[in-house]
């Protein structure tokens, strides 16, 4: 084996060793040329070659949404290390463990005119837990210090999720090579999370405690959550409270008959009345964001008396009536707090229970019946779905009409609601099935494909990984929001285009289907998911006049 001369690069290749990180996506260049070197020679690592960045950040993202574990994107210096921060972004907001090592110039050689040369320090700071600016060695305490903020920057992106950032100064040659690789001691490996967190003070929950324990009408909202056995125990303990009425999404991953899970088809058909009803004495606020605009509209209008919010980095004064954050794990909070609460007599979830049965029938009658559009393409598709599979959404108008259906409790649904862009959502799905065993499938829009169509552009993607395009020809989120169609600027927001996958599915060894009815999408379904040697698209083409009719009048239908 060939290892760089670099000292640095050493160091950094040796430290992510010593620290488990086992799963590594370099983006092709010079500057970084000392850790390709280093990255792909080491037999724990895993290495994988993407060209643009920014799939490349999202690629490294979605295997750390899949593991848990930090992964690490390394690039050469200048614009390409700006490439990444979307990414960045996604996993700051978005609670995923990412390690961006970024080579550069030496400080003397920044802003003297060089080639490929940026301010690369702190150039993610408003979106960062950690940034190691490592120096130029020259004695021992050199070394031990850029050695200390490496670890610490691997540390920190395992226990706090989220997004680090190791710059690494580079001088010329950078070419050289030696035989052998510095080790480090190796770290304990990663406990879960779980495991490593502080419990909170009793007297910090016995106040809270008290306020639900006399409460009889209480909502816990749950946002996007990594699956979890623990946490689905403990909801269907906590859904035995009469008093308790549960708000999930499908990137959520709880699944209980007991639940509202389509929150917007419940909020659709409240009268006056109604609304103030279901006004709740506390609201507790679980998991990362929530997709449902309609949600946040009702709490800001109907506040609740009480808003607690259990995360463990982020607590969002979403409702603008935030009364305190608990800065750990849902799990670990349930764990404590049921010790201290009591079931109390109540009809606040029975009745919710009730209205949610009677939104069920109107939308299975409307499925029924519903001319061929989007709608009925998402009823179709879900349907679909494999058992025991991952679905990976996109952003926009897919994931807004994901929470009007039921999805079987054995599917796994994930989506970037971090920053909640179309930007690596292809990307994202390709890096989660690279680390996975499970049949992925991405459904994803037009706009949102072919915005990061560079994602296919990659030679690591299962032949079981699996593509759903709705296609209407634009982005027909735009159509459904109120505000576009009112200006003369609808074909800048919705983007129309007659553009299709066909070729980009030729050009990158992708199976092609096109579907563009009912009775074409059942065709192209029934064998879509069968054992292939390659992987698949299938894109479904929708009219893009009457979409946001049809939604529109879904909704009013609950009002009937």
């Amino acid at each position: 084996m060939k290892y760089p001369e670099n000292e640095l690069a050493q160091m950094v290749i040796a430290s992510c060793v010593a620290n488990h990180v086992t799963d590594v996506v370099i983006s092709p260049g010079s500057r970084n040329a000392p850790l390709t070197i280093g990255f792909s020679q080491v037999k724990n690592i895993n290495t994988y070659s993407v060209v643009d960045e920014r799939c490349a950040a999202f690629v490294a993202l979605g295997m750390a949404q899949n593991t848990q574990k930090a992964t690490a994107i390394t690039c050469t210096s200048g614009s390409a290390l700006l490439n990444y921060y979307p990414a960045v972004a996604e996993a700051y907001y978005g609670d995923i463990p990412l390690v961006v090592i970024s080579a550069d110039r030496p400080k003397n050689m920044i802003d003297i005119g060089d080639g490929q040369t940026i301010r690369q320090e702190g150039v993610f700071k408003n979106h960062i837990l950690f940034e190691a600016n490592l120096s130029a060695i020259t004695n021992d305490i050199d070394r031990d210090y850029n050695k200390s903020l490496i670890f610490k920057a691997i540390k920190i992106a395992n226990e706090q999720k989220g997004p680090v950032h190791i710059n690494v100064p580079f001088e010329e040659p950078l070419y050289g090579l030696v035989d052998d690789l510095i080790t480090f001691p190796m770290v304990e490996k990663p406990e879960p999370q779980l495991v490593n967190e502080k419990v909170i003070e009793i007297k910090e929950l016995e106040p809270i405690a008290e306020v639900w324990n006399k409460s009889a009408k209480k909502i816990v909202l749950i946002g996007v959550h990594q699956p979890s056995e623990l946490l689905q125990i403990q909801i269907d303990y906590l859904l035995k409270d009469p008093s308790v009425l549960v708000l999930t999404e499908t990137t959520s991953n709880i699944n209980n008959r007991n639940v509202i899970n389509s929150i917007d088809q419940f909020l659709a058909g409240l009268t006056e009345e109604d609304k103030k009803f279901y006004q709740p004495d506390i609201l507790l606020s679980l998991g990362g964001l929530v997709v449902s605009k309609r949600i946040k509209q009702y709490f800001r209008t109907y506040q609740p008396k009480h808003h607690f919010v259990v995360h463990p980095t982020f607590g969002y004064d979403t409702f603008n009536c935030l009364t305190h954050h608990f800065k750990l794990s849902t799990e670990l909070f349930f764990s404590q707090f049921f010790w201290l609460t009591k079931s109390i007599n109540s009809s606040f979830q029975s009745t919710g229970l009730a209205i949610k049965n009677l939104r069920k029938k109107v939308h299975q009658e409307y499925v029924n019946t519903v001319e061929y559009s989007d709608f009925k393409v998402f009823d179709l598709v879900n349907k679909s779905l494999p058992l025991q599979s991952v679905l990976q959404l996109s952003n926009s108008a897919t994931v807004r009409y994901a929470q009007l259906f039921d999805i079987d409790d054995s599917i796994a649904v994930f989506c970037n609601r971090g920053t909640s862009g179309i930007d690596g959502s292809t990307s994202t799905a390709i890096g989660y099935a690279v680390k996975s065993e499970k049949q992925v499938t991405l459904v994803t829009g037009d706009l949102s494909f072919l915005y990061d169509s560079n994602a296919l552009w990659n030679q690591y993607i299962p032949a079981n990984f699996r593509i759903v395009i709705v296609n209407n020809s634009g982005g027909g989120i735009f159509k459904i929001l109120p505000g576009p169609k009112q200006t003369p600027a609808l074909s800048y927001f919705e983007t129309p285009h007659q553009l299709t996958a066909e070729h980009l599915a030729k050009m990158y060894g992708f199976d092609y289907l096109v579907a563009t009815d009912v009775e074409s999408i059942e065709k192209g379904l029934a064998t879509f998911y069968e054992e292939s040697k390659q992987p698949k698209i299938l894109e479904v083409f929708t009219p893009s006049d009457y979409n946001d009719e049809v939604l529109k009048t879904y909704f009013e239908k609950f009002k009937a």
